[in-house]
This record gives structure tokens, C-alpha cells and sequence, in this order.
């Protein structure tokens, strides 16, 4: 078969094989490294032999080191500045102590357990030190844990894979290099860490002056020209100091997102669609090069080396750097089982196989294989046991509280006292200073302006909050302020209100709040006048389909409006999509239109609206005549 038939074969199986694994990863709801791994071993040399990576020779190097970039710019870009400076002591820590501390422990399980020379334990040390950011970010869109962990996860993961990088090859070249001097090893890292720092803020931050003015180009071009340049600062970056280029991409990306580019969500789509082919491409041609028997070669020395590196460097690592933090115990348990290695680990440690056997250097290839069992089974173990460990250590983000609301009503400043009174902090934005009330509770964040404003979001504490409410009278600009609010903080439950009367697009993550045909001017007359009453209920295994039936048709005929919603105990905005379940707790208004007299003479006309079970939602009229037939 012709040569060039034969590398076009190898890399649309690859591309198949990879856009397949993700397809089945999406399916399954696991991260989809799972199974790159699974298929590309099966696919490799090993078992069916279809893929033969060593056939693209040079290119292989090329691509890895091109596509790495990709992946690194796009970690950079999707950090927040203003997120990494609440764990910014954590992280610095992270990436400077925990990664001396992770090599030294490393490099000591190595040489104990796995029984190699002290030179190539270290190098093994060096090269995991590094978290996949790619793994990590697959690993927290399925399972959902506060924005203070997944912040410090995703800063670790994109921060330490230069650094790590730039080590692994420092020590390489220690290895490499008759009575090295400490002073020359130290400063060739800083060197290698400034010049990619220093390429990657001033390219970064012309890229994005340049991207902001250069108005005639079209939206799909500028991608395009974000793309170019980011492979031109690797490879400025590159040609004047080797693995600078890795630092320099992440800083880039850093640099062009602080920018605040004007098409920042379509430059992130595009950059996102990259970076799982360029982590699809990479992990089944990688693992394809693998050698199952390499592996088995290892023995139990191997496998306890990789334990040792899961439950007691890292831990010890985690502990010591977050000693003076304001993270909890539960939090710190959760950093310091997941760290799943990555796309660096893999790459580099490849390449050192090879630069250790043209240098006649025994153990290039046990490196590789003690490398990639590390990768199996810190993303096999983590990806399959991090929801169920989260939900132990009940740190996800659905436990998250807190609520922020933008626009202040009688409505709004209901819903606001009841998440008070369940211990909870409330924020309030409005534009206008007099729709604040004069008695307005000391506890309630008042914010005259708008919630476009993502100073005055931080301030109102969103990042650290549960729920993000935009009840306005304005559909749009509920729509327009709920994608900020996702883009910017991502809370974990963002809703809005959409009166019947609206045609609003929103993103997929933005839930409709209350009822479709919400009519909140109604609702806040109703709340003005009286006309009304606060209640709750219990949905109850004993008749539920009739006391759903009986709700249903008290919102549709516009008497009942759900506002709260308190499932495993957790209250919740009601939404248009939520289905009612056995011992969920609902929160109502009933519209009782009942005249003023007789509402005072009965005594049912209250200053302060006041939880009851009311009559008419717990007298269920099919139920109570099903049981009188009986």
C-alpha cells in the first residue's frame, strides 16, 4: 500500500475512533478520555493492530506539539482572572510546592516500589506532576461541585501542564548532562518560564487590541486569526527557548481573555470544538503506541508506585498547600483525590522514551508504561467515583446556597425573605432606587444597578451563590441578563422570567422560572392589594396523581402561582420544567380575590403573608369522592 495512502488511513481511523469515544462518552455521561484510552489500546499494535502510530514518524511530534497548544490556549482562555483570585494563595501553592512536593514523593514511590535507578524515578516524578486539564474539564461538565473547588481544579490543571512540562524537561536534560550546577538548573526553568510568560502577555494582550478594532473582519476570520497567532506565540516561543511555547499559550489565552472581546462566546465555541478533536486525535494515537505487555512488565511495583501517588503524595500535597486556606475538610478530601493525569504526561513522557534510547539510557520505555498506567487509573478510578465521592462529601454545586435576584418587586422581595428565613444569602439588583422599600430587611443586599454589570455581580456575590433569579418586567432584558450571569459566573441554577407576551432565545442553561404564561405584573397587583395567600404543601405517595391533577389545573386556570420548591433538602426556584416528586415540598400563592370586608372581618387579611396549608389545595375534590365511594 502506498505510503501516504497508508498515514491518510492512520489518521481518519484516529479521527473516527476518537469522535466515536466521545459520542459513547456523551451517552454514558463519563468523560470521554475513558474510552479514547479503551480504544485506542484495542486499536493500537497491542490487540487488533490497525493503528500504527510510529508510521507518522516526525509528524507524530508535530501534531502532538501543535495540538497541545490548542488544548492549553483554550484552558487559559476559559479562566476567569476574577475566579483564580479567591484561591489564588491555593493555587500558587499548588503549582509551586505541590509540584516539588509531587516530584520528590513521586520520584521516592519509584524508586522504592517500582525499584528504579534514583535518576529515572525523578524524571518519572517530573512528568506527573502535571493534572490533564482537558480530563478535568471533562470531568466537572458531569459532575457538578462548588465553584471554589472547580475553580482551584481548572487553575491547577492549566497552570501546573507548563510548569510541569518545562520540569519534566530541566530534569531531563540534569539526567543528560555530567556534574549539572544547581544554579544552571535553576535558572534554565525561570528562563524557559519567562520567556513563554512574557511572549504569551504581550501577544495576548496585542491580539485582543487587534481583535477589538480590526472591524472588518468577520467573525469566523478573527477565530481563525486567533488560531494563527496563538501557533505563532508557540512557536516564537519555541524557537527561542525548547517547551517555552507551552507557557506562552496559556498566557496568551490568560492575557486575550481579560480583553473582554466583544466575541468572546463564539471565539470560546470554536476554540471548545478544537480542543476535543485536537484531545480525541492525540489520546487514541498516544494510547495506541502503547504496550500492554510494558505494562504487565511492571508488576506490583508499578501498580502500588501509582496507589502511593494517589493516597499519599497527593493528599499530603493538597493539605500542605491549602493549610491556611479558607477551603473546608470536605473540600480539601475532594482535591486531593481527584487529579487525573493527561494529554502532557502522555506526549512527554513518549517523547523521552525516545530521547532516552537514542542516548543508549536504559528505562525510557518503563517510564512511558509507568506513565500511562498512572494516566489509566487516575482517570479511570476518579472519572468513575467523583460524583458519588461528591455527594458523600456533599460539596456539589447543587448544595451550593444563595440567592441573587435582579429586579425588585413585591414578588421578588417575598421570594427573597423566604430564602432568608431559611438561613440563606440574598442579594437584590434594580436599576431604580424606588422600588426598594423604606423597611427593607437588613439582611437583603441592595444593589441600585444593573445586573449587566459584572462588578456589581461579584459584589452581590454570585460566584459563590446557589441560584440566579432575573424577574424584571422585560422578558429581553431577563434573557439578556441570565446569559451574562452564565457566561461570566456560571451559578449553578440561573433562571429567568419570561412574560407570555415575550420572544426571547436564551441559552440552554437559563430555565424558565415559575410558570410559561407568567404574568408578573398581575402577580405583584395581587401582592399590593392582598389578594393572597402564601402556602405549602407535601406531595404525597397517597393520591399523588389527583393532588398533581388538582395543581395543575388551579396554575393553569392562573389561581395558584409555584414559586419555591424544596427537594433533599434544598429549596429551589420553581421552574417551567420541574416535575413534581414523592416528599417534595412545595411553596404557592393562591389568589384569593375574596372582598376586603370580609377578608378583615374573617381575619385573613395579614400585614406579613405566613405559611399554612390551605384548604383549598389539600381538599383534593376527585380524592375525597373516590374515598366517600368507598
Amino acid at each position: 500500500m502506498d505510503s501516504s495512502l497508508t498515514i491518510t488511513l492512520q489518521i481518519v481511523i484516529t479521527v473516527i475512533a476518537g469522535i466515536a469515544a466521545q459520542v459513547i462518552a456523551e451517552l454514558v455521561q463519563v468523560p470521554g478520555i475513558v474510552f479514547l484510552l479503551i480504544i485506542g489500546i484495542v486499536l493500537g499494535p497491542s490487540v487488533l493492530g490497525w493503528l500504527h502510530p510510529d508510521q507518522l514518524g516526525v509528524g507524530l511530534e508535530v501534531m502532538v506539539s501543535l495540538l497541545v497548544a490548542v488544548i492549553l490556549f483554550e484552558g487559559g482562555f476559559n479562566l476567569q482572572l476574577r475566579e483564580l483570585g479567591r484561591v489564588s494563595d491555593s493555587l500558587r501553592n499548588l503549582v509551586t510546592v505541590g509540584t516539588l512536593l509531587t516530584m520528590i514523593g513521586a520520584g521516592m514511590a519509584a524508586h522504592w516500589l517500582s525499584e528504579f535507578p534514583w535518576s529515572i524515578a525523578f524524571l518519572y516524578g517530573s512528568l506527573v506532576v502535571v493534572t490533564g486539564p482537558v480530563v478535568i474539564n471533562s470531568l466537572l461538565r458531569h459532575v457538578k461541585v462548588d465553584r471554589q473547588v472547580a475553580t482551584l481544579l481548572e487553575g491547577e490543571g492549566v497552570f501546573i501542564d507548563p510548569v510541569g512540562a518545562i520540569l519534566a524537561v530541566v530534569v531531563l536534560n540534569v539526567l543528560l548532562t555530567d556534574n549539572p550546577s544547581p544554579l544552571n538548573i535553576g535558572s534554565d526553568l525561570v528562563i524557559r518560564l519567562g520567556v513563554g510568560g512574557g511572549i504569551g502577555a504581550i501577544g495576548g494582550g496585542l491580539l485582543g487590541v487587534i481583535v477589538k478594532r480590526a472591524k472588518f473582519l468577520s467573525e469566523d476570520l478573527k477565530n481563525l486569526v486567533v488560531l494563527a497567532s496563538l501557533w505563532g506565540f508557540f512557536g516564537l516561543a519555541q524557537t527561542i527557548r525548547s517547551e517555552a511555547g507551552l507557557m506562552a499559550t496559556v498566557v496568551s489565552g490568560v492575557v486575550l481573555r481579560a480583553s473582554a472581546l466583544p466575541e468572546e462566546r463564539l471565539l470560546k465555541r470554536f476554540k471548545g470544538q478544537l480542543t476535543v478533536l485536537a484531545t480525541s486525535v492525540l489520546f487514541i494515537l498516544l494510547s495506541a503506541d502503547l504496550s500492554i505487555a510494558g505494562i504487565l512488565a511492571l508488576g506490583w511495583g508499578g501498580l502500588l508506585t501509582v496507589l502511593a501517588l494517589m493516597f499519599i503524595v497527593r493528599p499530603l500535597s493538597v493539605w500542605i498547600c491549602t493549610w491556611n486556606s479558607d477551603l473546608n475538610w470536605r473540600q480539601k478530601i475532594f482535591l486531593s483525590w481527584i487529579a487525573p493525569r493527561g494529554i502532557i504526561a502522555a506526549s512527554v513522557a513518549s517523547l523521552f522514551a525516545i530521547v532516552l534510547a537514542q542516548r543508549g539510557i536504559n528505562g525510557g520505555d518503563s517510564i512511558k508504561a509507568l506513565v500511562f498506567l498512572t494516566i489509566i487509573l487516575t482517570v479511570v478510578l476518579q472519572s468513575i467515583s467523583a460524583q458519588a465521592i461528591a455527594d458523600l462529601l456533599q460539596i456539589t454545586s447543587k448544595e451550593t446556597t444563595g440567592i441573587v435576584i435582579v429586579g425588585c418587586s413585591p414578588l421578588s422581595l417575598l421570594i427573597a425573605r423566604l430564602f432568608l428565613e431559611r438561613g440563606e444569602s440574598v442579594s437584590l439588583i434594580d436599576t431604580d432606587p424606588d422600588s426598594f422599600p423604606e423597611n427593607l430587611d437588613s439582611n437583603i443586599k441592595p444593589f441600585v444597578s444593573s445586573a449587566l454589570d459584572t462588578e456589581v455581580l461579584e459584589e452581590a456575590n454570585l460566584a459563590t451563590s446557589g441560584t440566579f433569579l432575573a424577574m424584571t418586567n422585560n422578558g429581553e432584558v431577563n434573557a439578556v441578563v441570565a446569559q451574562r450571569a452564565v457566561e461570566e459566573f456560571a451559578p449553578p441554577r440561573v433562571l429567568a422570567v419570561f412574560p407570555g407576551d415575550a420572544q426571547v432565545t436564551v441559552l440552554p442553561k437559563v430555565q424558565q422560572a415559575f410558570t410559561p404564561q407568567l404574568l408578573l405584573k398581575t402577580w405583584n397587583e395581587y401582592l399590593t392589594s392582598g389578594d393572597i395567600k402564601l402556602g405549602e404543601t407535601t406531595f404525597r405517595e397517597e393520591g399523588l396523581e389527583f393532588q398533581q391533577a388538582h395543581l395543575r389545573a388551579l396554575v393553569d386556570a392562573g389561581s395558584v402561582l409555584p414559586l419555591l420548591i424544596e427537594r433533599d433538602r434544598v429549596l429551589q426556584v420553581f421552574t417551567a420544567e420541574t416535575e413534581w416528586q414523592i416528599s417534595d415540598r412545595l411553596i404557592y400563592l393562591l389568589h384569593d380575590p375574596k372582598p376586603k370586608l370580609l377578608k378583615l372581618l374573617s381575619g385573613s387579611s395579614q400585614l406579613r403573608l405566613t405559611l399554612e396549608e390551605l384548604p383549598e389545595i389539600e381538599e383534593i375534590p376527585l380524592l375525597e369522592s373516590a374515598s366517600s365511594r368507598e
